[in-house]
């Protein structure tokens, strides 16, 4: 069986990536200065979006 690569992370993969505190994460998810989208009650982020919004930040920052 050929395995897929997990490309939806949850907040704590996501905040470990990003080398962020959870709650730091949470508060610009909730501010919606994080490209995410909420299931449920539980907050999830496509990699490939959030890997765009980091090279968009960056080129904001120049």
């Amino acid at each position: 069986m050929k395995t897929i690569p997990d490309s939806v992370m949850t907040i704590d993969e996501l905040a470990a990536y990003l080398k962020v505190a959870k709650s730091t994460l949470y508060k610009l998810c909730q501010e919606g200065k994080v490209p995410g989208q909420k299931v449920g009650r539980h907050w999830r982020f496509r990699k490939e979006t959030i890997d765009r919004w980091l090279d968009e930040q960056q080129g904001e920052t120049k």
